[in-house]
């Protein structure tokens, strides 16, 4: 036992340097910026690689990562890394190719400042990563014993939790301060379905098959109403990630191509919806049929194909407007310090406490508009995220704080619900997943704090409800 905790330790006393090499190698190569933006780029994918098949993986070598996807290091990096560090590319891509187009008698690609800056953004996301899983193993345990278990099977306790779950978000929806513990129960109550159709369709069970199936497309549906692709993309990575312990082969060969159909028809859905149902001209439902009618017209792959490429260069990626903010911070703007965590805590008092507390949509949107990065008429709701908020907070030192802070804190949440609540699939799965959902994509720190603080208070209470029922029972009493 002391051998293998030393061979941990030792694993990861040498990954951690390793993880910043990509930054400090793009960093060297600063004076070239397309050089140094794709070392950055690929830094994020060698960390990927590093993480999660290396020798040097930071999992649980004694159980499949089939059956570890949903912890931090996995599902939170692949999902928070993939879409803030990765999908920069198409921006970049796009940019090197207009200024290719107009030096055509060029053998060169044309550097300007954009290009530069482009660069620098790009060595702040690696950064980021790199700093983001440095605090996950950091706070990672080989192995996490459980000192609870539930006293009824999991698989008979999801539906209950799922409907359970959506009544109580339904009715802390309709009272006034409890908002946010509304859109906490929802996320446990999507898990729960999603896993219960995904067991009812392994185990060939038609209840929980229809059951969890219904509740699954109710989500669906819903998320297609929101107009955010995200919302989409998330769902559809949730049952991927839940349906690879069962089907890992046929995973493997059909995510990459679920995602590509994904990331052609969810452009024209999104822009459809927009433009009708936020105007007010049709009903959301309205503006679905009429996006699913564009998508299946005939002649509109020219439109289709315009309307994807400046949706994965324009707003898939967000390095457009973080070069907005480096521009702004601190040429025009000195950093932030400790401002935007003063407005965090300024977030948590509950209204029904202050009635005069300031809206947290116009504090944290007022960083955006200033910096030029959405106009004050725009209806999008471009907020920063956890990299971009560390970087106006301090640079540099303030990104590899608040993303060290981002790993450490979510791998310790997971670590007390698999702890409290029995165990991979119910606490990590359910608890974590379901409750700390926001982790997956990240926010500005206004939001992000105020849903870490009250789903910590919502776990706790949770786990004290569940003991008073005696659902939870300590382990060593079986």
């Amino acid at each position: 036992m002391i051998k293998v905790i030393s061979s941990y330790n030792s694993k990861k006393q040498k990954l951690i340097p390793t993880l910043l090499l990509p930054w400090l190698l793009s960093l060297c190569l600063m004076e070239n910026p397309i050089s140094s933006y794709l070392i950055a780029w690929l830094g994020s994918v060698f960390i990927f690689y590093l993480t999660l098949f290396s020798p040097l993986k930071y999992l649980d070598e004694g159980t499949p990562i089939s059956r570890q996807v949903m912890r931090p290091i996995v599902l939170l990096q692949l999902v928070f890394a993939g879409f803030m560090c990765c999908t920069s590319i198409f921006y970049f891509l796009d940019h090197i190719g207009y200024q290719y187009l107009r030096d055509i008698n060029s053998k060169n690609f044309v550097v300007n400042a954009d290009t530069y800056d482009l660069a620098q953004c790009q060595r702040y996301y690696v950064l980021g990563h790199a700093c983001l899983v440095i605090g996950l193993i950091v706070a990672a345990k080989r192995q996490i014993v459980s000192n609870y278990q539930l006293r009824i099977d999991l698989d008979q306790l999801l539906l209950p939790a799922c409907v359970s779950c959506l009544l109580a978000a339904k009715i802390f929806g309709s009272l006034p301060g409890l908002t946010q513990f509304s859109l906490l129960m929802r996320g446990i109550a999507e898990l729960s379905g999603t896993l219960l159709m995904v067991k009812g369709f392994y185990s060939r069970d038609v209840k929980q098959l229809l059951s969890g199936g219904a509740i699954f497309t109710y989500i669906l549906l819903g998320s297609t109403l929101t107009g955010y692709k995200e919302a989409v993309i998330v769902k559809i990575l949730m049952l991927l990630f839940l349906l690879l312990p069962y089907y890992k082969k046929l995973i493997y060969v059909t995510a990459l191509p679920t995602l590509g159909i994904l990331l052609y028809i969810l452009p024209t859905l999104a822009t459809t919806i927009r433009a009708q149902a936020w105007s007010g001209t049709d009903s959301a439902e309205q503006a679905r049929r009429e996006a699913y009618e564009l998508l299946v017209a005939p002649n509109t792959f020219e439109y289709i194909g315009d309307t994807n490429w400046d949706f994965l260069k324009d707003r898939f990626s967000e390095i457009g407007m973080f070069r907005n903010y480096v521009n702004f911070v601190p040429l025009q703007h000195g950093y932030y310090g400790f401002e935007l965590l003063g407005n965090s805590l300024i977030a948590l008092v509950p209204r029904a406490l202050w009635a005069d507390k300031p809206d947290t949509e116009n504090i944290s949107m007022q960083r955006v508009y200033d910096s030029g990065a959405v106009n004050r008429l725009s209806e999008v709701s471009a907020k920063t995220r956890p990299i971009v908020d560390g970087y106006l907070s301090a640079g540099a030192i303030g990104i590899c704080i608040v993303m060290l802070a981002y790993g450490l804190l979510a791998q310790t949440i997971c670590n007390t619900a698999e702890r409290w609540f029995g165990g991979y699939e119910s606490g990590c799965i359910l608890i974590f997943n379901g409750i700390f959902q926001q982790l997956w994509r990240g926010n500005n720190l206004e939001f992000l704090i105020n849903n870490i603080f009250y789903g910590c208070v919502l776990m706790c209470l949770l786990f004290v409800l569940l003991r008073r029922f005696n659902i939870l029972i300590p382990k060593q009493a079986s």
